[in-house]
């Protein structure tokens, strides 16, 4: 689960990050309010979405325009901002070209900016440690600094034993050319994402840019965090949180019913029982020269409910041109999954072709309620069987 900068910034305030005075606002007036609260020669004007590239990006309705990160010297400057990014589509490289609507800015005191550094956390699936990631290099994405100059990153690993000590915080600073107070500071930095990040059960904490100011403190002046879905249920603080205008409506829909749902951008959907079986067949529509649609695992003991929510998020996607439904019944009775592939499909007024692969309990059964359906529905032996059958059918539908 992600969420916005200002609420990533709530959260790692309350560890001692050290952060500026920022008010959220949600409208021109607020904004205007906001800026003389904070007061100051200036103020920056945030959108919140959930995507980097903010300042880099552009309003779709303003191509060669100012971006999502505006400087505002007076509150009447910030007004008008607000006017210009709320309730308009902001576009940024990982937005893609469909960009996320402006529901909210963040209103931040400005600062002076001596250098800006990048400091992040982040699990270590090879070793299954927590790495710190840091770089001189801040205020960039950091995929490109490690394209260029892969040996201006910095990467320290700390023992889940020990957990952080301060001598990796120190060893880290000077080699991020940290002097004198800067180095205390960032112990500090460090310590503070550290706590938030094992306390809080987090994916990432990411703060780009961690400035240094001119009298050598540090700021975070932007900051990301993302969380372990499956650790939510102990965070309910956190669940709060959640943007549901962030988030794609069919991975909402699909875990309101306990499915675990992926939207990707190939042509053929799929709906198949286990995560193994899922990535498995994801990758043989790979091989038969097409891409998967969607990741969407229905578990082992779906209902026949599930499946026919499932099968719905599945033809939701309007670039779907195929199915392909792979099921092992082994929990599952594959006379239940075939029952609910014929509700679904009679209910939606299926266009698209659909094959099924049918393997395990009551699989026979399963066969003859798809055979008996009256409907269009291609039935396969095995999975190759059933790629090769959907990509042929999927790419007969696109010659006729």
């Amino acid at each position: 689960m992600n969420i916005h900068e200002y609420q990533a910034k709530a959260l790692l305030k309350g560890f001692g990050m050290p952060v500026l005075d920022g008010r959220v606002v949600r409208s021109p007036d607020e904004a205007l309010v906001a800026a003389r609260t904070i007061g100051g020669p200036i103020v920056v004007v945030k959108a919140q979405i959930h995507a980097g590239g903010r300042g880099a990006g552009h309003f779709a309705d303003d191509p060669g325009g100012k971006g999502g990160v505006r400087l505002a010297r007076t509150p009447d400057d910030a007004q008008q901002a607000a006017v210009a990014m709320l309730d308009s589509t902001l576009i940024t490289r990982q937005t893609g070209p469909a960009g996320r609507v402006v529901r909210r800015l963040y209103i931040e005191a400005g600062c002076e900016i001596a250098r800006e550094l990048y400091l992040s956390l982040l699990v270590d699936r090879a070793t299954g440690r927590i790495v710190i990631v840091a770089s001189q290099d801040g205020g960039m994405a950091i995929e490109d600094v490690a394209a260029a100059t892969p040996e201006r990153i910095l990467k320290e690993a700390i023992d889940p034993a020990t957990g952080l000590s301060d001598y990796q915080a120190r060893n880290l600073a000077a080699r991020l050319d940290l002097h004198g107070r800067s180095i205390r500071a960032f112990t500090t930095v460090l310590r503070a994402a550290y706590e938030a990040f094992v306390s809080l059960d987090a994916a990432i904490v990411e703060i780009n840019p961690l400035v240094v100011t001119g009298s050598g403190d540090l700021v975070a002046l932007d900051a990301k965090m993302s969380f372990d879905d499956n650790a939510l249920f102990r965070h309910p603080e956190l669940e709060e949180l959640r943007d549901e205008n962030e988030e794609d409506p069919r991975e909402r829909e699909a875990a309101r019913h306990g499915l675990a749902y992926v939207g990707l951008d190939g042509t053929i959907g799929c709906m198949v029982n286990g995560a193994g079986l899922a990535m498995a067949t994801m990758d043989i529509i790979k091989m038969e020269g097409e891409e998967p649609a969607n990741f969407l695992d229905v578990g082992g003991g779906a209902s026949r409910e599930r499946v026919a929510a499932a099968f719905r998020i599945v033809l939701s996607d309007q670039k779907v041109r195929g199915i392909l439904v792979n099921i092992f019944g082994g929990i599952m009775r594959c006379d239940i999954i075939a029952e609910a592939i014929v509700a679904a499909s009679r209910e939606t007024g299926l266009r698209v072709p659909l094959v099924v692969r049918l393997a395990g309990t009551n699989v026979e059964r399963g066969e003859e309620i798809l055979s008996r359906s009256g409907l269009k529905i291609i039935p396969a032996s095995d999975l190759g069987d059933a790629a090769r059958k959907i990509v042929a059918a999927v790419r007969a539908e696109g010659v006729a």
